[in-house]
């Protein structure tokens, strides 16, 4: 099933980041911008909410929410501002875009919008330290068109042991520490897995397979965060050679639909990648302007 949208929603960056170590801000401005105008270019209309100087991390719009077939769930979390974010994105959706949005009453449910990955046949959920089980079925609740599969996102918790190549391997699996479910695994075209060889995106993508609806062919590429990519209309985003230069061969040997890549370098050093940085969604009603 191809994943169609017409808009996607993104914030722009707050000056709030500009005294971040190692973090160059008009850099990162101009690679946002760059990202706005290849999502227009691919046809899709491009909301932009304002910068937030109380909220610096809100340009990652990802993270607040969860859009389906025109319903809008709102993320929770026990982070206070990460919850602001949630909030801000919730009176945004509903009184500026006429998006109609549900809330997660059970106060024990943690969601994450970069921990649920949807397929266009199906919903992963992954089990992070961001979202947990009474997360995923608030997913389940709100689109119960589809099957919604929770995915435990960190290490094995199986009781089969793991066998490490190098020390590297064993240091990166204790210490890499969880992300959400699409740092790891994302849409590289339809039912198609974009995942890497690192141990952890494998133990994932294992569970993945063994509980999943559907089946799905995958690309698996040598570096971890190159997995992260945008499948929009039939044209696949991905990052820059610059950024992942074995990925970017794989890519480009395995894939034969059409693809754009883009340097997300700077204003990713805080996020998950490119589905960090927008909200996809397809037209339903008119939307106005803000």
């Amino acid at each position: 099933m191809s994943l169609k949208y017409s808009h996607a929603i993104v914030a722009r960056i707050s000056d709030a980041l500009r005294n971040k170590e190692d973090f160059d801000l008009e850099t990162a401005k101009e690679q946002h911008k760059q990202f706005c105008s290849l999502l227009r270019e691919l046809g899709l209309d491009v909301i932009e909410l304002p910068p937030d100087d109380e909220l610096p991390y809100s340009v990652f719009v990802e993270t607040s929410v969860v859009i389906c077939n025109g319903v809008a769930l709102i993320a929770k979390s026990e982070d206070p501002t990460r919850q602001k974010e949630a909030n801000s994105m919730a009176i945004t959706l509903k009184k500026e875009l006429d998006i109609p949005v549900e809330v997660i009453d059970n106060p024990n449910a943690q969601l994450h919008g970069g921990d649920v990955l949807f397929t266009g046949r199906e919903f992963f959920v992954g089990i992070s330290n961001f979202t947990n089980e009474d997360g995923a079925r608030a997913v389940a609740t709100t689109f119960p068109e589809y099957p919604v599969t929770p995915i435990k996102v960190g290490l094995n918790d199986s009781t089969r042991p793991i066998i490490f190549n190098d020390f590297l391997d064993l240091l990166h699996f204790q210490v890499g520490g969880p992300k959400p479910l699409k740092y790891y695994v994302t849409m590289a075209g339809p039912d198609v897995l974009s995942v890497s060889n690192s141990i952890i995106c494998q133990e994932i993508v294992k569970r993945m397979e063994r509980e999943a609806s559907f089946k799905y062919a995958k690309i698996t590429l040598p570096e971890e965060h190159a997995t992260n990519m945008l499948y929009i209309n039939g044209t696949l985003v991905h990052r820059s050679p610059e950024e992942i230069l074995d990925s970017y061969k794989v890519i480009k040997e395995k894939i034969d639909i059409p693809s754009r890549n883009i340097n997300i370098s700077e204003f990713s050093k805080f996020s998950t990648g490119l589905t960090s940085a927008c909200i996809l969604l397809r037209r339903w009603k008119s939307i106005r302007s803000i």
